[in-house]
C-alpha cells in the first residue's frame, strides 16, 4: 500500500477529524467519466479534447480518495496521481509500477479501495476508466460524475451507457473555453 500522510489528504497534521465524518458511512463507488456526445471517451489512449476546467473538476472529485483505473488508463496518465491511492487493474501478473497498488480483477481492486476508505477516512471510491473498468463497475456504482462534452469525436474507446434511469442531482453548464473548443456540462447522477 502507498501510505498517505494527513497533509496528502488535505488535512494538516494534528488537525482533528470532524467526529460526524467518522459516523457517516462511505458514499460508495462513483464513476468519474468525461464523454463526448457520441459516447467516445478516448482515442489512442488519450482524451480527444483538452478542457482545463474538466481537469480541475476531476482533481477536485478525486484528491484524497482511492482511485481505480485500468492499466491502459494508467499508461495514458504515465504516473501515479498525487494525493490519491492509485489502484490499477491488470490481468498481467508481472505488471508493476512504483506508487500504485496492483489488482488483477475488479473485486480485488474494490476490496483494496474499501480498505483505504477505512484507513484514511475518505468516503468514496472513484473509478476513473477506461471503458471496460467503467462497464464492469457500473452495477456497483451509486454515483456518476459525468462531464458531458457537447460535441462528437472520433475515438476507439466508447462508453455508450444510457443513464436515463439515474436521477440527476446537479448540473453545471459551461461555454467553450476556446473559440474552437466544445461546450460541456458537469452532471452528477445518483441511483
Amino acid at each position: 500500500m502507498c501510505p498517505h500522510t494527513a497533509s496528502d489528504l488535505g488535512q494538516n497534521p494534528g488537525e482533528s477529524v470532524n467526529s460526524s465524518d467518522l459516523t457517516e458511512p462511505p458514499v460508495g463507488i462513483s464513476l468519474v467519466v468525461a464523454r463526448a456526445s457520441n459516447g467516445v471517451i478516448g482515442v489512442g489512449n488519450k482524451l480527444p479534447w483538452h478542457i482545463s476546467a474538466d481537469l480541475q473538476h476531476f482533481k477536485r472529485l478525486t484528491v484524497g480518495k482511492p482511485v481505480i483505473m485500468g492499466r491502459k488508463t494508467y499508461d495514458s496518465i504515465g504516473k501515479p496521481l498525487p494525493r490519491r491511492t492509485n489502484i490499477v487493474v491488470t490481468r498481467d501478473p508481472a505488471w508493476r509500477a512504483e506508487g500504485v497498488i496492483v489488482a488483477h480483477d475488479l473485486a480485488t481492486a474494490l476490496a483494496l479501495a474499501y480498505e483505504d476508505l477505512h484507513r484514511t477516512g475518505a468516503r468514496e471510491v472513484a473509478v476513473i476508466g477506461g471503458a471496460e473498468i467503467f462497464r464492469e463497475s457500473l452495477p456497483h456504482a451509486v454515483r456518476v460524475y459525468l462531464t458531458e462534452i457537447r460535441r462528437a469525436y472520433d475515438g476507439d474507446a466508447v462508453l455508450a451507457t444510457d443513464f436515463s434511469d439515474w436521477r440527476e442531482t446537479a448540473r453545471e453548464d459551461h461555454a467553450p473555453e476556446t473559440p474552437d473548443g466544445p461546450a460541456f456540462t458537469f452532471i452528477t447522477l445518483e441511483r
